[in-house]
């Protein structure tokens, strides 16, 4: 009895202290359940506002590639690079029809198709080397000193164009633009070609305007080599025609790009 009477009271002991054991720990375990409420909160709040490091502000403005807007097209300006007038002004405008005059801000023609009637300035349209009145050497020299000021100019107005009842690529390069109707006229004149990504022309015609412009007029023609679809290498000729002066009439500049298609 004795010994059964002694293990029940151990028992009750037992059992009370866990009790009290537990009793002890679910402070704890509450305690840990408020933290992780307390943390999801806190994490789920709002980030603070951060400040820029310093290196931030003195970095440039960002600008957007390619930079293209209306008179800086990429490709027109390698096509006109190749023809040896770099648009440092970053304004060109390649016209091919009439709503790019409109863009280049051009008045449209009073008439289109424009005929000119140009046999009247055709004997003032030289071909270097065939006159004594004009040398390869004196041309090159012009035209040499005619693409660097196109290069200069403020804007650059192209009309491209088949050479009428020809399939003969015209591309006219002045600044003649707003000052002039010489750029609207040359479009009318010539007869559209089919849309595409500009590409050198067979004529090619360099006319600069201006107060202190010479008088001048001259075209040659050279053939060079062009590779074909097929890789093969066929020799084209082509034509150049340098106009300048004060006011390039249009009749001067139909006369030099007759004289080279002819």
């Amino acid at each position: 009895r004795i010994t059964t009477m002694n293990f029940h009271r151990a028992a009750t002991l037992c059992r009370g202290q866990s009790s009290k054991l537990l009793a002890a720990s679910r402070p704890s375990l509450a305690n840990n359940a408020a933290t992780s409420s307390s943390s999801r909160l806190f994490s789920a709040a709002p980030a603070a506002a951060t400040t820029l490091p310093p290196s931030i502000p003195r970095v440039g403005a960002a600008t957007a590639f390619p930079n293209e807007y209306p008179g800086q097209n990429y490709i027109f300006n390698w096509c006109l690079n190749a023809d040896g007038v770099t648009p440092l002004q970053k304004c060109a405008f390649r016209i091919t029809k009439p709503l790019d005059l409109k863009v280049a801000g051009l008045a449209l023609p009073k008439s289109s198709p424009l005929n000119v009637n140009a046999k009247s300035d055709r004997s003032k349209v030289p071909e270097a080397g065939m006159t004594e009145a004009l040398s390869f050497d004196t041309f090159d020299e012009v035209t040499q000193r005619t693409k660097d000021a196109l290069s200069l100019s403020e804007g650059l107005y192209c009309p491209e164009g088949h050479a009428p009842n020809t399939k003969f690529g015209v591309r006219v390069i002045t600044n003649s633009g707003k000052e002039d109707t010489l750029v609207s006229d040359l479009m009318a004149y010539l007869e559209r070609m089919p849309k595409r990504d500009p590409t050198s022309q067979s004529v090619t015609c360099y006319v600069l305007g201006g107060p202190s412009c010479e008088e001048f007029a001259g075209y040659a023609i050279e053939e060079v080599e062009e590779q074909t679809e097929d890789g093969s290498r066929e020799a084209i000729s082509v034509a150049t025609v340098v106009i300048t002066g004060k006011k390039p009439s249009l009749k001067r500049v139909v006369a030099g790009g007759g004289f080279s298609v002819a």
